[in-house]
């Protein structure tokens, strides 16, 4: 479980985060959206300790993250997982070598071959089949993101965060990673926290949705209810492309 308590930050002088107080529960898909500009890129910043809020607190289950020295952040961090938009693959290290880099970083009482099994395992996990010594210029935009995913789990984390994880990806590719990030929040019992704009996203997996509007939290649900809020912003938001307009008016 992840919570932040009255998030406030903003940028010469300018406020980007306004008193955001919300809850990431473990085992469910948290996406964050809104506008470009409304915050969400900041306030995961924020969550994960690599922007300052001004005032408030993120707790992870009952740590306060916020408090804590750069000594003791590090073993917070030991436990999140990180899935980068565009993937963020070595370039210069095979597929199988991209996934044990986060344990040979975090993880130093495995053996070379229990690493090599953790890895096989993610791989697995995310049904990458013999690309273990593909280079990522020899895989698809597709089987990238799998490899991130099988990257960003290879520690076993408890916290999982995912950065626009379609990006650049076809619409059924994207309902693939949209599925498989679902999965794996279910069956490692993560909390996982998405940073997106894609409403199929929203609506394939939204377990728990928050809509932030000029740096404030706007609204709060789930992918059914966000559908008929009555809340013009939102509405605006999830209206905006002619597919969902078809759909709201049947």
């Amino acid at each position: 479980m992840i919570r932040a308590t009255a998030l406030y930050k903003a940028f010469d002088g300018k406020p980007v985060l306004k008193e955001v107080n919300t809850t990431f529960e473990k085992g469910k898909t948290n996406l964050i959206i809104g506008q470009s500009g409304s915050g969400k890129t900041v306030f995961m910043k924020c969550l994960v300790g690599l922007v300052e809020p001004d005032n408030g607190d993120v707790f992870y289950d009952d740590i306060n993250f916020t408090r804590l020295s750069l000594r003791a952040r590090g073993r917070v961090r030991e436990k999140m997982g990180m899935l980068f938009q565009g993937s963020a693959l070595f370039d210069s290290l095979t597929v199988e070598e991209n996934v044990i880099f986060p344990l040979e970083m975090f993880n130093k009482t495995m053996t070379k071959k229990e690493k090599l099994d953790r890895a096989q395992f993610c791989l697995d996990r995310v049904n990458i089949l013999n690309a273990n010594h593909l280079y990522p210029a020899e895989i698809s935009g597709g089987m990238k993101k799998r490899v991130a995913i099988a990257r960003a789990i290879a520690n076993n984390p408890e916290y999982l965060f995912c950065d626009e994880p379609n990006s650049g990806l076809d619409p059924q590719t994207a309902i693939v990673i949209d599925n498989l990030i679902s999965e794996i929040t279910k069956e490692f019992n993560m909390t996982t926290v998405i940073n997106t704009h894609d409403m199929n996203s929203v609506m394939e997996i939204g377990d728990h949705v928050v809509f932030l509007y000029k740096g404030n939290l706007w609204w709060e649900g789930t992918s059914s209810e966000i559908l008929t809020t009555g809340n013009k912003e939102v509405e605006e938001f999830v209206y905006a492309s002619e597919l969902m307009r078809k759909l709201k008016t049947g």
